[in-house]
């Protein structure tokens, strides 16, 4: 209050004040931005986009005879590969489904050329 009334009296306004920062004290103000972007970065960003690319690898790489799971739940086994989707057969008794390949959520067979 005793601030605004000091601003009035002195016939500056409240844009006045503030426009005589000096470059270094904006520096300094913008330090914790942009750590909080560089933080943002490597704790979110950085890691979905690796497990995007892994996702990715995973759904290229898919073969006949692979086990997958499926988003929904689904265990089955992998008959053909298209383009976009994928045609598994689960259960004893045979049972074929048509599924998008963006549905896959694993795959549970391992490869001779895949390293852990």
């Amino acid at each position: 209050m005793t601030d605004l009334i000091t601003i009035l009296s002195s016939g500056q306004t409240a844009t006045g004040a503030a426009g005589d920062a000096s470059p270094a004290s904006m520096l300094v103000m913008l330090i914790p931005l942009v750590l909080m972007i560089v933080i943002f970065y490597f704790l979110i960003i950085r890691p979905e986009k690796k497990r995007s690319k892994q996702m990715k690898q995973m759904l290229d790489n898919l073969e006949v005879a692979d086990e997958v799971v499926t988003a929904g739940g689904i265990i089955g086994r992998v008959l053909s590969v298209k383009e976009d989707t994928v045609l598994i057969e689960t259960g004893s008794d045979r049972t074929k489904i048509r599924i998008l390949k963006s549905s896959i959520a694993e795959n549970r067979t391992v490869h001779d050329t895949q390293e852990s």
